[in-house]
């Protein structure tokens, strides 16, 4: 599901809280990660469906999380994630859309 979204840059506004974070896209895969954004996470794609992906994963050291992404289309997502950072538990809901190249 990932493959199938649009390169560039992309803003990802969480539900409740902070200011909107610039991601840029190049697999997909760096929207997984949107609370460890670290290099060096292992990944394991938990469901891959055509419209939405689960992906655990583990940043040693740091933590680590669960994320689910719904895909509203080819430029526009639902993200889910929760677990663990710094031995603190989080939880971030929100949207991230394309929004241009990077």
């Amino acid at each position: 599901m990932l493959a199938g979204l649009a390169k560039g840059s992309w803003e990802f506004r969480v539900r409740h809280g902070d200011a909107p974070a610039a991601v840029c896209v190049r697999s997909g895969r760096e929207l997984v990660q949107i609370r460890h954004r670290q290099a060096g996470c292992s990944q394991y794609v938990v469901d891959d469906q055509p419209n939405s992906v689960t992906v655990q994963y583990t940043c040693r050291g740091d933590g680590y999380g669960r994320t689910t992404i719904r895909r509203e289309d080819s430029r526009l997502v639902q993200i889910r994630s929760q677990g663990m950072q710094g031995g603190m538990p989080f939880t971030i809901e929100g949207e991230a859309r394309q929004t241009g190249s990077c």
